[in-house]
C-alpha cells in the first residue's frame, strides 16, 4: 500500500499535488454554497447581479473539477487547471474588494478580498513553476 501511495505522489508531482489541493478546496466551496449558501452576501453584490449564487457555485465545482484533472497531466500541459482556479477565484476576489471600497456596501471586504486574491494568486506563480527533478534513488525505485 505505501509503494502504491509512494508512486502516486511521484507521479503527481509538486505541481500536481497543488492543483488537487486547490481542486478539492475549490469543489467543496462551490459545494457547499449549494447545500449551505452564505448568509451575508453584501460581498457578492455585484457578482450576484451576473448569476444567482448556484451558478458560481457550479462554476466553482467546475473550476475545481479541470484543477482536479489537470493535476494528472504532465508539467506544462496542466496549465489550464491553474488558470481554472485563478479564473474563478479573480471575480469574487475584485467583487469583495469593490464592495468595500468604493462601494462601501461590506465593511469587512477587504478580508475575503484578500483571501480569495491569494488563493488565486498562488497558482499564478506555481504556473510558472518547473516541476523538481526526481532524486536518483526515486527514478531507480520505479523501473
Amino acid at each position: 500500500m505505501r509503494a502504491a501511495v509512494r508512486r502516486l505522489t511521484l507521479r503527481l508531482g509538486r505541481r500536481g499535488a497543488l492543483l488537487t489541493l486547490k481542486g478539492t478546496i475549490a469543489v467543496l466551496y462551490g459545494y457547499g454554497q449549494i447545500i449551505s449558501p452564505l448568509n451575508d452576501r453584501r460581498g457578492l453584490c455585484l457578482l450576484l447581479k451576473a448569476w444567482p449564487l448556484t451558478v458560481w457555485a457550479g462554476l466553482w465545482i467546475t473550476a475545481g473539477a479541470v484543477a482536479l484533472v489537470c493535476a494528472w497531466l504532465p508539467p506544462r500541459r496542466d496549465w489550464p487547471g491553474f488558470l481554472a482556479v485563478w479564473g474563478i477565484t479573480a471575480p469574487w476576489s475584485m467583487a469583495y474588494l469593490v464592495a468595500w471600497w468604493p462601494l462601501d456596501e461590506y465593511p469587512r471586504g477587504w478580508v475575503p478580498a484578500a483571501i480569495f486574491g491569494a488563493f488565486g494568486a498562488v497558482c499564478l506563480v506555481a504556473i510558472g513553476w518547473e516541476e523538481a527533478p526526481r532524486a536518483r534513488s526515486e527514478s531507480r525505485s520505479e523501473s
